[in-house]
């Protein structure tokens, strides 16, 4: 991938900080963010097309505490897994979560320093690549995971999502305070997490990912599950 400009790399850093710090408290913190948060990985591990027994490489882009991993174990068995993410503290977190599994490799390192080493069968990620700052680098590390993919492999991807419009944006936005609102305070919502958003976060339209995916040769590309602005997507090569 390209040389990092400075102004990325300052956000890439940020956000590295930002999850070293969270790592032991993600798993309570992202049921407070996300809506629907384990339906959204549920339908991330239903999209995977593969037979219970068979023995598929299985990565995860950005795998934060382990989550998906653990439950793609429990679901594939014979999967072998590769987690990767840019925080040493999360990795050391998926370690634990998945210390009873002996075919696990762990990465720590971000996104444009990263190189695929062999071939995947099944490539997730949840919540990461909107971390990429620009367009053009999600569309370069889109090309990446589809080099990295076995024949009839399948890249699905979990993640915040704009709005076509303005309008549609808003109404994603009010959607997500809402529901921030069960749990966390207006002062915590508004000088934490939406200021996270905005200083962290690098998100583009549902349509521009897809578009990408088919630019770039991917097949039966479908929407697997969507709550406003969150959504599972994703295909085959």
């Amino acid at each position: 991938m390209k040389i990092i400009e400075m102004k990325e790399k300052k956000k890439i850093d940020k956000i590295k900080n930002h999850f070293e710090e969270e790592a032991k408290e993600f798993d309570g913190i992202i049921l407070k963010l996300i809506p629907f948060y384990k339906e959204m990985l549920e339908a991330l591990i239903l999209s995977i097309p593969f037979e219970k027994n068979s023995e598929i490489e299985v990565i995860d882009l950005g795998c934060g505490t382990g989550n998906i991993l653990d439950k793609v174990k429990k679901q594939f068995p014979n999967a072998k897994l590769t987690a990767v993410d840019l925080s040493k503290n999360m990795i050391e977190m998926t370690k634990i979560k998945l210390e009873k599994y002996n075919d696990v490799d762990y990465y720590v390192g971000d996104f444009y320093n990263f190189e695929f080493l062999k071939k995947y069968d099944v490539i997730l990620s949840s919540l990461a690549l909107h971390h990429l700052v620009t367009d053009e680098d999600k569309k370069i590390f889109y090309n990446k995971i589809y080099n990295a993919l076995s024949q009839n492999g399948v890249f699905y991807n979990a993640d915040v999502v704009l709005g076509s419009n303005y309008k549609v944006q808003d109404v994603y936005m009010n959607k997500w305070i809402e529901f921030m609102k069960k749990s966390c305070s207006i002062d915590e919502i508004e000088n934490i997490w939406l200021e996270k958003y905005q200083e962290e976060d690098s998100p583009t339209t549902l349509i521009n990912h897809l578009n990408w995916l088919e630019e770039i040769g991917f097949k039966d590309i479908d929407v697997i599950w969507k709550y406003y602005n969150y959504s599972v997507y994703g295909g085959k090569k």
